[in-house]
């Protein structure tokens, strides 16, 4: 199973230990293949950057622990091409993203993307709704 996280979740994941924080570790335990993608990893340094004012250090250790947790860094530039989908175009950048990878879900909460439902054969689903499809023991 592969997903997209969008930024949203990825920032969740590490500002707070709920839900998103449990989605990573599964991703880095390789419970399914977490897609990333330049565009993502930058959105993601920009926020630590500017709204977080993480030192350069801190920035560096964050984006090389999503790189390890990640099974694959998405070039998506062959969908450069791509007609404009959503309002926002940063949204667009992480639909390319898990279309270029052909990921399964879109995990995300940000509502723009999840009044989609779905792209291409990729599902755009909630975090809780990704963390319904694993069965623990």
């Amino acid at each position: 199973m592969k997903a997209v996280f969008d930024t949203n979740v990825l920032i969740a994941a590490f500002l707070t230990d709920g839900l998103c924080a449990k989605l990573l570790l599964r991703a880095r335990r390789n419970e399914f293949s977490l897609i990333l993608c330049p565009f993502i990893l930058q959105e993601f340094q920009k926020f630590l950057q500017i709204k977080i004012k993480a030192s350069n250090q801190e920035i560096e250790m964050a984006v090389n622990l999503l790189k390890e947790a990640a099974s694959e860094i998405n070039q998506p530039s062959f969908f450069s091409g791509i007609k404009r989908i959503c309002r926002d175009a940063d949204d667009d950048n992480i639909l390319k993203c898990a279309l270029a990878s052909e990921s399964d879900y879109l995990v995300t909460g940000d509502d723009d993307l999840l009044t989609l439902h779905k792209y291409g054969k990729t599902k755009i689903i909630k975090p809780r709704q990704f963390e319904s499809l694993f069965i623990d023991d």
